[in-house]
């Protein structure tokens, strides 16, 4: 293969034009990592404590929650534009917390992402996914990785468009409404069961998380497209971590 055959690769990230005209390019994204541990009975209280504070002296940012489904369960949310950060910060905190059983196939690890017509990709990619993590007022969460169909991949990007459209209106309506909002990574060869995407859906209740699933389970991109769901972790946040 001759070097004018080489394809350029492009890892940037890049949204609408700006009023001027010119390319918004960035080099920057969130990653978020969602790991998922089992306590000892009667422990719990003191290893997230602990957790939280191995955490936040490391300089790492996160969420820790009650798993809803699992009495001595906790999920552990952490979020970094350096993902070596999961390595150097995250891990030894963990390592350093107590007796914490990791639950197999539950890890969870995306990055941010655009789409090429935001607005603002600073916004999309980094500050809006972690005020939707950071905020206070909305406790619960549903966390689960998923993957598409290569059909869905062969599709015209106008068809493909079009069914997008579809699941991001009912997206919209949600969050408006306030009852639920959306963390969307992806995770292209970062998952161990080869996923393809992360959704995070965060709010004040729990009931709008699970309906907004139940409505986009009859959209084309659902019902036609998906192959794989879940595991689906449910969780409440009982501690908030920060530098």
């Amino acid at each position: 293969m001759s070097e004018e055959e080489i394809p350029k690769v492009d890892v940037s990230e890049r949204g609408a034009k700006l009023p001027d005209g010119s390319p918004q390019v960035m080099d920057k994204r969130l990653f978020v990592q969602l790991l998922v541990f089992d306590c000892p009975p009667g422990q719990t209280d003191g290893i997230v404590e602990k957790l939280a504070g191995e955490l936040g002296s490391r300089g790492a940012r996160g969420v820790i929650y009650a798993d809803v489904n699992a009495p001595n369960g906790i999920g552990v949310l952490t979020y970094s534009e350096n993902a070596a950060d999961f390595v150097e910060k995250v891990r030894p905190a963990i390592g350093a917390s107590g007796p914490l059983a990791q639950r197999p196939g539950w890890a969870m690890l995306g990055r941010s992402y655009s789409q090429g017509y935001e607005n603002d990709l600073q916004f999309w990619l980094i500050d809006r996914p972690k005020s939707v993590m950071e905020n206070t007022k909305w406790p619960w969460a549903v966390w689960y990785p998923l993957r598409r169909s290569g059909a869905f991949a062969k599709l015209e990007p106008r068809e493909q468009a079009a069914i997008l459209r579809e699941h991001a209106i009912i997206g919209r309506a949600y969050g408006q409404a306030d009852l639920a909002h959306d963390v969307r990574l992806a995770c292209h060869g970062m998952d161990a069961a080869d996923n393809e995407f992360v959704v995070g859906l965060v709010g004040q209740e729990l009931n709008p998380l699970s309906h907004v699933v139940q409505a986009m389970r009859k959209t084309k991109q659902t019902s036609e497209f998906i192959v794989q769901m879940g595991p689906f972790f449910v969780g409440y946040a009982i501690k908030r971590v920060a530098p």
